[in-house]
Protein backbone atom coordinates (compact mmCIF):
# COMPACT_ATOMS: atom_id res chain seq x y z
CA UNK A 1 0.00 0.00 0.00
CA UNK A 2 1.46 3.40 -1.22
CA UNK A 3 1.45 5.67 1.89
CA UNK A 4 1.36 9.24 2.43
CA UNK A 5 3.01 10.61 5.91
CA UNK A 6 3.16 13.89 7.47
CA UNK A 7 5.92 14.40 10.40
CA UNK A 8 5.83 16.99 12.23
CA UNK A 9 4.91 19.58 9.87
CA UNK A 10 4.21 23.40 10.87
CA UNK A 11 3.70 26.71 8.91
CA UNK A 12 4.44 30.18 9.40
CA UNK A 13 3.32 33.34 7.71
CA UNK A 14 5.48 35.98 9.32
CA UNK A 15 3.97 35.45 13.14
CA UNK A 16 0.86 33.72 12.05
CA UNK A 17 1.51 30.03 13.40
CA UNK A 18 -1.09 28.19 10.44
CA UNK A 19 -0.45 25.15 11.23
CA UNK A 20 1.76 23.43 14.45
CA UNK A 21 3.35 19.85 14.68
CA UNK A 22 0.91 18.47 12.38
CA UNK A 23 1.44 14.43 11.75
CA UNK A 24 -1.04 11.78 10.03
CA UNK A 25 -0.43 9.47 7.86
CA UNK A 26 -3.14 7.82 4.90
CA UNK A 27 -4.33 4.21 5.67
CA UNK A 28 -5.77 3.22 2.26
CA UNK A 29 -9.00 5.09 3.15
CA UNK A 30 -11.10 7.44 2.48
CA UNK A 31 -10.24 10.39 5.09
CA UNK A 32 -11.68 13.36 6.26
CA UNK A 33 -10.17 16.25 6.89
CA UNK A 34 -12.29 18.78 8.86
CA UNK A 35 -12.30 21.87 11.09
CA UNK A 36 -13.29 25.36 11.95
CA UNK A 37 -12.83 28.45 9.67
CA UNK A 38 -8.72 29.24 9.86
CA UNK A 39 -8.01 25.89 10.96
CA UNK A 40 -4.98 25.15 8.70
CA UNK A 41 -6.57 22.36 6.58
CA UNK A 42 -5.81 23.80 3.06
CA UNK A 43 -2.85 25.43 4.31
CA UNK A 44 -1.94 21.33 4.51
CA UNK A 45 -3.38 20.18 1.24
CA UNK A 46 -0.87 23.11 -0.34
CA UNK A 47 1.88 21.96 1.72
CA UNK A 48 1.20 18.54 0.98
CA UNK A 49 0.72 19.29 -3.36
CA UNK A 50 3.87 21.53 -3.37
CA UNK A 51 2.28 24.76 -3.54
CA UNK A 52 3.91 25.95 -0.51
CA UNK A 53 7.00 25.01 1.83
CA UNK A 54 6.54 23.98 5.29
CA UNK A 55 8.73 26.00 7.87
CA UNK A 56 9.61 22.98 9.50
CA UNK A 57 8.50 18.82 9.30
CA UNK A 58 8.40 16.20 6.40
CA UNK A 59 6.22 14.85 4.46
CA UNK A 60 6.81 11.45 2.42
CA UNK A 61 4.77 9.57 -0.28
CA UNK A 62 5.81 5.99 -1.03
CA UNK A 63 8.65 6.91 0.38
CA UNK A 64 9.80 9.54 -1.26
CA UNK A 65 10.27 13.43 -0.04
CA UNK A 66 7.30 16.01 -1.10
CA UNK A 67 8.76 18.67 0.82
CA UNK A 68 11.02 19.34 -1.62
CA UNK A 69 9.35 18.84 -4.99
CA UNK A 70 7.11 21.09 -6.86
CA UNK A 71 3.77 20.70 -7.90
CA UNK A 72 4.59 18.84 -11.55
CA UNK A 73 7.07 16.54 -10.11
CA UNK A 74 3.97 15.13 -6.94
CA UNK A 75 1.35 14.75 -9.37
CA UNK A 76 3.77 12.70 -11.78
CA UNK A 77 4.41 10.85 -8.13
CA UNK A 78 0.78 9.75 -8.55
CA UNK A 79 -0.64 12.79 -6.47
CA UNK A 80 -3.23 15.19 -7.71
CA UNK A 81 -5.89 17.67 -5.74
CA UNK A 82 -9.03 19.94 -7.10
CA UNK A 83 -9.42 23.35 -5.83
CA UNK A 84 -11.89 24.66 -2.96
CA UNK A 85 -12.03 27.67 -5.47
CA UNK A 86 -13.22 26.21 -8.46
CA UNK A 87 -10.30 26.69 -11.43
CA UNK A 88 -11.53 25.40 -14.67
CA UNK A 89 -9.98 26.18 -17.88
CA UNK A 90 -13.32 28.09 -18.49
CA UNK A 91 -12.44 29.05 -22.46
CA UNK A 92 -11.75 25.19 -23.28
CA UNK A 93 -14.07 22.82 -23.26
CA UNK A 94 -14.99 20.45 -20.67
CA UNK A 95 -13.35 17.75 -22.90
CA UNK A 96 -10.38 19.73 -23.38
CA UNK A 97 -9.79 20.33 -19.80
CA UNK A 98 -9.82 16.46 -19.18
CA UNK A 99 -7.06 16.44 -22.63
CA UNK A 100 -5.11 19.32 -19.96
CA UNK A 101 -4.41 16.94 -17.40
CA UNK A 102 -4.17 13.56 -19.30
CA UNK A 103 -0.99 16.05 -21.17
CA UNK A 104 0.57 16.63 -17.47
CA UNK A 105 3.53 15.20 -18.31
CA UNK A 106 4.51 16.60 -21.34
CA UNK A 107 4.10 20.42 -20.26
CA UNK A 108 7.16 21.08 -18.12
CA UNK A 109 9.70 19.71 -20.93
CA UNK A 110 10.70 20.63 -24.52
CA UNK A 111 8.12 17.97 -25.63
CA UNK A 112 5.61 20.45 -25.52
CA UNK A 113 6.75 22.10 -28.69
CA UNK A 114 6.26 19.49 -30.66
CA UNK A 115 4.43 16.09 -29.22
CA UNK A 116 1.03 16.15 -29.65
CA UNK A 117 -1.63 15.04 -27.03
CA UNK A 118 -4.70 15.23 -28.94
CA UNK A 119 -4.64 11.44 -30.26
CA UNK A 120 -7.30 8.59 -30.80
CA UNK A 121 -5.23 7.23 -27.68
CA UNK A 122 -5.67 10.23 -25.63
CA UNK A 123 -9.31 11.13 -27.03
CA UNK A 124 -10.38 7.62 -25.90
CA UNK A 125 -8.64 7.82 -22.49
CA UNK A 126 -10.95 11.33 -22.00
CA UNK A 127 -14.52 10.09 -23.13
CA UNK A 128 -13.71 7.61 -20.48
CA UNK A 129 -13.19 10.08 -17.70
CA UNK A 130 -16.18 12.04 -18.94
CA UNK A 131 -18.03 8.94 -18.74
CA UNK A 132 -16.71 7.83 -15.71
CA UNK A 133 -18.04 11.26 -14.01
CA UNK A 134 -21.21 11.95 -15.97
CA UNK A 135 -19.92 15.01 -17.95
CA UNK A 136 -19.88 13.04 -21.31
CA UNK A 137 -22.86 15.06 -22.49
CA UNK A 138 -21.06 18.34 -21.71
CA UNK A 139 -18.11 17.27 -23.35
CA UNK A 140 -18.03 20.13 -26.17
CA UNK A 141 -19.86 23.00 -24.03
CA UNK A 142 -17.28 25.59 -22.53
CA UNK A 143 -16.08 24.48 -19.16
CA UNK A 144 -16.87 28.16 -17.89
CA UNK A 145 -20.88 27.55 -18.63
CA UNK A 146 -21.57 24.36 -16.63
CA UNK A 147 -23.36 24.99 -13.50
CA UNK A 148 -21.33 24.69 -9.90
CA UNK A 149 -22.47 20.57 -9.39
CA UNK A 150 -20.64 20.07 -12.71
CA UNK A 151 -17.80 22.50 -12.70
CA UNK A 152 -16.68 20.80 -9.35
CA UNK A 153 -16.97 17.20 -11.23
CA UNK A 154 -14.54 18.52 -14.11
CA UNK A 155 -12.24 19.35 -11.55
CA UNK A 156 -12.68 15.75 -10.12
CA UNK A 157 -12.29 14.40 -14.05
CA UNK A 158 -9.09 16.62 -14.99
CA UNK A 159 -7.61 15.07 -11.95
CA UNK A 160 -7.60 11.99 -12.53
CA UNK A 161 -6.78 12.29 -16.12
CA UNK A 162 -3.56 12.69 -14.58
CA UNK A 163 -4.00 8.78 -12.91
CA UNK A 164 -3.77 9.67 -9.70
CA UNK A 165 -3.29 6.62 -6.91
CA UNK A 166 -4.11 9.72 -4.11
CA UNK A 167 -6.74 12.46 -4.38
CA UNK A 168 -6.86 15.38 -2.17
CA UNK A 169 -10.46 16.95 -2.74
CA UNK A 170 -10.53 20.26 -0.80
CA UNK A 171 -14.45 20.93 -0.21
CA UNK A 172 -15.88 19.28 -3.21
CA UNK A 173 -19.21 19.74 -1.74
CA UNK A 174 -19.02 22.78 -1.43
CA UNK A 175 -22.53 24.85 -3.48
CA UNK A 176 -24.26 21.46 -3.70
CA UNK A 177 -27.74 20.37 -3.53
CA UNK A 178 -28.29 17.65 -1.26
CA UNK A 179 -28.79 15.39 -4.11
CA UNK A 180 -25.72 16.67 -5.76
CA UNK A 181 -24.03 15.92 -2.73
CA UNK A 182 -25.45 12.59 -3.24
CA UNK A 183 -24.32 11.96 -6.34
CA UNK A 184 -21.00 13.18 -6.02
CA UNK A 185 -20.33 10.65 -2.82
CA UNK A 186 -21.00 8.12 -4.83
CA UNK A 187 -18.67 9.32 -7.11
CA UNK A 188 -15.78 9.51 -4.53
CA UNK A 189 -16.75 5.55 -3.24
CA UNK A 190 -16.69 4.52 -6.74
CA UNK A 191 -12.95 5.81 -7.07
CA UNK A 192 -11.76 4.48 -3.78
CA UNK A 193 -12.78 1.26 -4.99
CA UNK A 194 -10.72 1.41 -7.94
CA UNK A 195 -7.65 1.57 -5.61
CA UNK A 196 -7.81 5.33 -5.34
CA UNK A 197 -6.60 7.02 -1.60
CA UNK A 198 -8.74 9.95 -0.64
CA UNK A 199 -8.39 13.01 1.28
CA UNK A 200 -11.70 14.94 1.82
CA UNK A 201 -11.49 18.77 3.67
CA UNK A 202 -15.45 19.22 3.83
CA UNK A 203 -17.39 21.81 5.75
CA UNK A 204 -20.42 19.70 5.30
CA UNK A 205 -21.16 17.42 8.36
CA UNK A 206 -23.46 14.95 6.92
CA UNK A 207 -21.31 14.79 3.82
CA UNK A 208 -18.41 14.38 5.71
CA UNK A 209 -19.66 11.87 8.46
CA UNK A 210 -21.60 9.65 5.89
CA UNK A 211 -18.71 9.64 3.22
CA UNK A 212 -15.30 8.84 5.39
CA UNK A 213 -13.84 5.90 7.30
CA UNK A 214 -12.26 8.46 9.53
CA UNK A 215 -11.94 11.95 10.32
CA UNK A 216 -8.97 13.92 11.37
CA UNK A 217 -9.61 17.35 12.89
CA UNK A 218 -7.71 20.48 13.18
CA UNK A 219 -7.91 23.30 15.35
CA UNK A 220 -5.94 26.67 15.45
CA UNK A 221 -3.55 24.47 13.34
CA UNK A 222 -3.41 21.44 15.21
CA UNK A 223 -4.56 18.10 15.30
CA UNK A 224 -7.18 17.89 18.06
CA UNK A 225 -8.71 14.52 17.25
CA UNK A 226 -8.43 11.66 14.69
CA UNK A 227 -10.47 8.88 14.59
CA UNK A 228 -13.96 7.37 13.50
CA UNK A 229 -17.28 9.14 12.71
CA UNK A 230 -19.37 8.19 15.51
CA UNK A 231 -16.09 9.27 17.86
CA UNK A 232 -15.41 12.19 16.50
CA UNK A 233 -19.23 13.44 16.99
CA UNK A 234 -18.80 12.38 20.40
CA UNK A 235 -15.41 14.15 21.26
CA UNK A 236 -16.15 17.45 23.29
CA UNK A 237 -12.64 18.90 22.01
CA UNK A 238 -14.06 19.04 18.66
CA UNK A 239 -17.26 20.27 19.79
CA UNK A 240 -15.76 23.01 21.64
CA UNK A 241 -13.82 23.81 18.57
CA UNK A 242 -16.91 24.23 16.18
CA UNK A 243 -18.59 25.77 18.54
CA UNK A 244 -16.16 28.23 19.48
CA UNK A 245 -16.21 29.07 16.09
CA UNK A 246 -19.87 29.68 15.54
CA UNK A 247 -19.64 31.79 18.53
CA UNK A 248 -16.96 34.17 17.02
CA UNK A 249 -19.37 33.85 13.61
CA UNK A 250 -22.18 35.30 15.70
CA UNK A 251 -19.52 37.80 17.74
CA UNK A 252 -18.51 39.43 14.19
CA UNK A 253 -22.16 39.18 12.45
Amino acid sequence: MTELRVEHVSKRFGGLQALQDVSLQTEGEILGLIGPNGAGKTTLFNIISGFLPPTSGTITYDGRALHKQHPHQIVRLGIARTFQIIKPFGDLSVLENVLSGIGMPVYPSARALFQRYRTSATLKQAHAILAQTDLQDWAQAPAANLPIGLQRRLEIARALATRPHLLLLDEPAAGLTTHEAEDLALLIRSLHAQGIDIIVIEHNMSFAMNLCERIVVLAQGQIIANDTPAVIQQDERVINAYLGQEEADVAHS
